[in-house]
């Protein structure tokens, strides 16, 4: 597969050349003595240099030392460009400097971007001006931020010199003094050491910026005051946040005594709640207590008042017993062993019903009842309207009218009728 390979790919595969013999060397390096052994260098101290031929060793300059020095220099450097320039300033012989000195105004701290038109404006409200010379720079062509303003009356110099002074104009409040080098002996500008004002005395906490055109001593009370006034925002900056640290703690006291009384009262809305079920399940028992014990009364009534067959027909359709024609008693009477068996069954299956048949056994009796009573009472009425009741004692004498009225149905039949619980009973033989 190989021979349809181009030529340039074939050469990738060619053999390399074979690696040339070399004959063997007689000794290794590491076994070979040298004639000369090793010594120390005693023998070339001859060829060093005579130490008192030695020049003295120079020490280096260090990165502060450095900086020192530069800045040392430039100080002398820029003295003596001003002791050069001092000799050759002569503002009285300046060709920039024309017309009345006394009535030229002195703007400083100009905007870079207000033109002479603006500064036009905003200084003739305060009279008629004669001429604005603006200082650019020799170099670059830049505004250097002051004008000269020369006005056509000295008074309406004075005005402009009492109220323009920290004018703002395009966003800087400009400084507003006379001309100083023509009016001044011995006044020297700020390029040349003199000027006035502290705002290049030094740092931060040296430099002023009020107005410059005010004097030293004027500095230090304006100084005092300012140091007073901000010791006085510094101490009412205190009393604040004093204040809204004892607000903030009354707030988170007033916050957790709410938070105390809120939990307190739940507390004692969950004690009332608990007292009112532990006083509803305790009358509830003792209502079921009292219930019980009618009901157990009840049945005691039933079960031995009247001597004869008391059983309470049920739901399963427990129907008195049969115990023969009339006349023929069990082997025990009326109140034999048989019957009181059947009682106790009775009571068994009474006790193990539940509540909800008790009481629906409770309710029927009681519609039983009254249904009795009032069919008594109409066969009751039609009897004495009929005259057909006279002298025949049945034993309701004690009774009420009511309960006679329940009873008034045994009549005519062959049992009576229980006070006890008005069911009818077999009439014992005679």
């Amino acid at each position: 597969m190989t021979q349809f390979l181009p030529p340039n790919l074939l050469a990738l595969f060619a053999p390399r050349d074979p690696i040339p013999y070399l004959p063997p060397l007689e000794k290794l390096p590491h076994e070979k003595h040298h004639n000369q052994p090793y010594c120390g260098i005693a023998p070339y101290i001859r060829e060093f240099e005579d130490p008192r031929d030695a020049p003295p060793p120079t020490r280096a300059e260090t990165r502060e030392e450095r900086m020192e020095r530069k800045r040392r220099e430039k100080i002398e450097r820029r003295q003596q460009e001003v002791e050069t320039e001092l000799k050759m300033w002569d503002p009285h012989n300046d060709p920039n400097a024309q017309g009345d000195a006394f009535k030229t105004l002195f703007v400083a701290r100009v905007n870079y971007d207000t033109t002479e038109s603006k500064l036009r404006r905003e200084f003739e409200v305060y009279g008629p001006i004669k001429r604005i010379h603006m200082v650019y720079s020799k170099r670059s062509g830049k505004p250097r931020g002051y004008a000269f303003i020369e006005y056509e009356h000295e008074r309406d110099m004075h005005s402009a010199y009492k109220h323009a002074d920290g004018k703002k104009i395009d966003g800087r409040r400009v400084l507003v003094d006379v001309e100083r080098g023509r009016t001044v002996k011995g006044w020297r500008p700020r390029r040349l050491g003199g000027g006035l004002g502290g705002t290049r005395r030094g740092g931060a906490d040296v430099n002023i910026r009020h107005s410059g055109r005010d004097d030293t001593s004027r500095y230090d009370e304006r100084d005092r005051d300012r140091d007073r006034e901000r010791e006085r925002r510094e101490r009412s900056r205190e009393r604040d946040k004093e204040r809204e640290r004892r607000r903030s703690r009354s707030r988170d006291r007033r916050r957790r005594s709410r938070s105390r009384d809120k939990d307190e009262r739940r507390r004692s809305r969950e004690r009332s709640k608990d007292k009112d079920r532990e006083r509803k399940r305790r009358s509830s028992r003792s209502r079921e207590r009292a219930r019980r014990e009618r009901e157990r009364k009840e049945e005691l009534r039933g079960g031995g008042g009247g001597g004869g067959d008391m059983a309470e027909p049920s739901e399963a359709g427990d129907a008195p017993p049969d115990d023969g024609p009339p006349g023929e008693l069990g082997p025990d009477g009326p109140d034999g062993s048989e019957e009181k068996g059947r009682d106790r069954d009775r009571e068994r299956r009474r006790s193990h019903r539940s509540e909800r048949d008790r009481r629906r056994d409770r309710d029927r009796d009681r519609d039983r009842e009254h249904k009795r009573g009032e069919r008594g009472g109409e066969r009751g009425r039609d009897e004495a309207r009929g005259g057909g009741g006279g002298g025949q004692d049945n034993g309701l004498e004690g009774l009420g009218n009511d309960s006679r009225d329940i009873y008034m149905e045994s009549e005519g039949g062959d049992g009576y009728l229980a006070p006890e619980n008005g069911y009818l009973m077999e009439a014992a033989p005679e």
